[in-house]
């Protein structure tokens, strides 16, 4: 029985159940920020290790938490993670409600749409965090997190929009 069904069946029409219906923003940005944000983070844990939360939680809470961050560190970490994975859903698709094509042609615009994602966090984002992360970066690196972004954030993003966004 689909969730559409259910609605229908039960002859509920509360807010909870519409949300969550084919189509609407919350199920899209929700299942494509957990798929997006999900991938990045293992990718990001398997080539970096897995403290990568508590560099994410020292972004916002300083490099002194590198050393005496805990659980609740960690936990925050991942909170953010997600956080900034389903933001990056809404902008995909909050754009998408103008600009169609993105939703039919979601190869291509998720591959841009990942490039540009990695280039906001690596020339914004982090130089502005608390880290103040800055280069040099090398050629290889950046390539590197290029490739990485379109794939593991930018297409599960289009696609989860095409599928659910409709």
């Amino acid at each position: 029985m689909s969730l559409d069904s259910a609605v229908e069946w039960s002859g509920t029409n509360s807010r909870a159940a519409h949300a969550f219906r084919k189509g609407s923003a919350p199920l899209t940005i929700g299942f494509g920020g957990l798929l997006a944000g999900t991938l990045d983070l293992l990718q990001a844990s398997i080539l970096f290790g897995w403290k990568v939360p508590l560099v994410i939680a020292a972004g916002l809470l300083g490099p002194s938490v590198l050393k005496t961050g805990g659980a609740g560190t960690f936990i925050l970490g991942v909170v953010l993670h997600y956080f900034i994975a389903c933001s990056a859903t809404a902008i995909y698709y909050g754009a998408s409600r103008k600009l169609t094509f993105m939703v039919e042609y979601p190869l291509v615009c998720g591959l841009f749409f990942g490039m540009a994602v990695e280039i906001v966090m690596s020339y914004i984002v982090l130089p502005l965090s608390a880290l103040q992360a800055r280069g040099p970066h090398d050629l290889h690196d950046i390539l590197l997190g290029l490739g990485v972004h379109m794939v593991v954030v930018g297409l599960p993003i289009a696609y989860s929009v095409r599928r659910f966004g409709r």
